[in-house]
């Protein structure tokens, strides 16, 4: 099954649009027609350069208000579509798409649209060519594929063929049993498109939000196996509008746009058993069973108020790494690697981002099959040089250049830290202080880079995606959305905003990049836990009193404990009979910081006191400079 693309889901000009295309080892591109005429070049000059990058130019579109037209706009149509089809000998394409009429002019009737898509196959065919029709979800008279398909049945010309665009059919929630009864030769071009579940109008919401299959909410895999049904083993294509993709990197959005095509397959394979034709068979998603260690890439100086963070926190140093300036510090399941080198991948990392979290190692099933689906999926793998003797360990390039490590008992039976780490004696009097596990980890990163990154997970890990959920931050609005395995073990909260003034988005201006912003240690007793982070001389975020007279005011929660959440800064929400409590630490200069989480058969984040929460650490956070008028 070939892959391709159009040119309008990318940033860019026309070249550059190409060189991505090309670089994400797509074959086939579908032109569309605004990048030809922005194109400072003949059609010929195109056709030479995809040809040069390897790639064949599969259809051109769109071609707009055909069918149904009154005279003398039919004439008209018709003397348009001739002078496309000169354009396409040019660039040597076969396929023009049509999309269905929106045009008011336009006149309804199966009958008449077949009359003149027969005609107009008979002209295309007398070149050579073919055309294609495809039902808008807004058309005027032909907004379902079921109408679209006995147009092109009934206008019986071997150059008129159907194409099958997933964005329109889901979005109108169109039954899918009848694609499986068209004959799979009538099919010419498919189009995969996800979207987000909105409440607007159809137009608005296909050129705005659209996505990749994986990063929306449509029932893409279900409309696959219908199709699939039909044995169509031809042309898969993206023809995605996007605001998000039209901002960010043609280069990386191309990249997305052919693993999620992969991905989508691989599981169109597992769904049904049947072989899907040029893709290989890749090892399953990787099941996460925890996060291994978290690792800061540290100065001297950063290192030192880490740690004592640390120590407050209960979290004593286990381990000292065999040949390298890298520290461990465990508190129950809980490792941080603190990272000094002055050389390697973590010193350039600390060089261009400051101190930071550099690398996220996850516990997972198989550590080589991982990164050999990664490799399939377009992923960067990563190697460095380890010492004699020392474990390397298996891992790819993740957000913000950061790693991704996999760890399994495959390659270091007893576990890494007996391979790499010498032990180091209990310090003496350092209690621990009840953190017992990762909870999890948020991570923030720019708007246009936010589907790129979920794809990323969903399409590696066997994880499940939640629903965005928009956060009040009082300098904007921050898009928040988690994906998380089914038992908890791994949890990521991805946050974007296109504000810059929110505190998700001056982090990513202190660390010049996107990155791990604040980790959340879970302990089964979290008033225990503050009373000892209180005593270790921990300073936690304060918390403003008016929301604790509105938490008695909204819950039945006693007075007796009101207070003890009052007086130990803790957030606290409830869902049923589960609760769910929280207490953070005040941010590092860089704006990163800790938080401290108890659930009580709680599954949510206490997404309820996100906005008290940013305005708390909105309150204690340096203003950043005006900008100059």
């Amino acid at each position: 099954m070939q892959t391709a693309i159009a040119t309008v889901c990318l940033s860019g000009t026309l070249p550059e649009k190409l060189e991505a295309i090309a670089a994400a080892q797509f074959k086939g591109v579908e032109i569309f027609e605004n990048d030809l005429l922005s194109f400072n070049g003949t059609p010929t000059d195109v056709r030479r350069m995809a040809a040069g990058l390897g790639l064949d130019i599969v259809a051109f579109q769109p071609f707009r208000d055909f069918e149904g037209m009154p005279e003398p706009q039919r004439s008209k149509a018709f003397s348009r579509a001739e002078r496309k089809f000169d354009v396409m000998e040019e660039l040597g394409c076969g396929l023009l798409l049509v999309c269905s009429n929106v045009s008011h002019d336009s006149l309804g009737g199966i009958d008449r649209a077949a009359a003149d898509f027969r005609e107009l196959g008979e002209r295309a065919g007398k070149r050579g060519l073919r055309v294609g029709y495809e039902a808008l979800a807004w058309g005027r008279h032909v907004n379902d594929y079921r109408d679209a398909w006995e147009v092109v049945r009934r206008a019986d010309h071997p150059s008129v063929g159907l194409i099958l665009d997933s964005f329109h059919v889901l979005v109108r929630r169109t039954d899918l049993s009848p694609m499986r009864a068209i004959p799979k030769e009538r099919i010419v071009l498919v189009q995969v498109a996800d979207a987000p579940l909105l409440e607007m109008d159809y137009l608005s919401w296909s050129r705005h939000y659209r996505s990749f299959p994986g990063q929306g909410e449509l029932p893409v895999d279900a409309f696959m196996t219908a199709l699939q049904a039909t044995g169509y083993d031809g042309l898969l294509s993206h023809e995605i509008f996007s605001d998000r993709f039209r901002a960010g990197s043609a280069r990386s959005v191309a990249i997305d746009g052919q693993r999620s095509l992969v991905f989508m397959l691989d599981e169109l394979r597992r769904r049904t058993g049947v072989p899907v034709p040029g893709l290989p068979a890749l090892p399953p998603r990787a099941t996460c069973t925890g996060v291994e260690f978290v690792e800061f890439a540290m100065d001297d100086a950063a290192a030192a108020d880490l740690e004592k963070l640390l120590a407050g926190l209960g979290f004593t140093k286990a381990g000292r790494h065999k040949s390298k300036d890298v520290d461990r510090l465990r508190q129950g399941d809980v490792n941080i690697v603190v990272n000094r080198e002055k050389e390697g991948f973590a010193h350039s990392f600390n060089v261009t981002h400051g101190s930071s979290v550099c690398a996220i190692a996850l516990r997972v099933d198989d550590a080589s099959a991982a990164v050999e689906r990664a490799v399939h999926l377009l992923h960067q793998p990563f190697r460095q040089g380890v010492g004699p003797g020392e474990l390397e360990i298996p891992a790819v390039r993740g957000l913000g250049g950061s790693l991704v490590y996999f760890v399994d008992r495959k390659r270091a039976p007893s576990g890494i830290w007996d391979v790499d780490f010498d032990p180091l004696p209990p310090e003496p009097g350092a209690p621990e202080a009840g953190i017992v596990r990762f909870d999890h980890i948020s991570q923030s990163m720019h708007d246009q880079e936010m589907l790129t990154w979920l794809l990323f997970y969903t399409s590696l890990l066997d994880v499940r995606k939640t629903r965005v959920q928009d956060v009040l931050d009082p300098g904007g609005i921050v898009q928040s959305q988690v994906v998380a395995t089914e038992d908890g073990a791994l949890r990521l909260v991805l946050n974007a905003s296109q504000s810059e003034r929110t505190l998700a988005s001056r982090f990513l201006n202190a660390l010049f990049g996107s990155g791990v912003q604040h980790i959340a240690l879970a302990t089964d007793d979290i008033f225990g836990t503050v009373e000892r982070l209180r005593a270790n001389g921990v300073d936690l975020l304060p918390i403003p009193l008016n929301y604790y007279d509105d938490l008695e005011a909204r819950t039945d929660l006693s007075p007796e404990d009101i207070e003890r959440l009052r007086d130990g800064r803790i957030l606290y929400d409830r869902d049923g009979s589960a609760e769910y409590f929280q207490v953070y630490t005040r941010t590092l200069e860089n704006g990163f910081f800790f938080e401290v989480v108890e659930r009580r058969n709680y599954s949510g984040f206490g997404a309820v006191n996100a906005p008290i929460r940013l305005a708390a650490q909105t309150m204690l956070a340096p203003h950043p400079a005006m900008p100059r008028v």
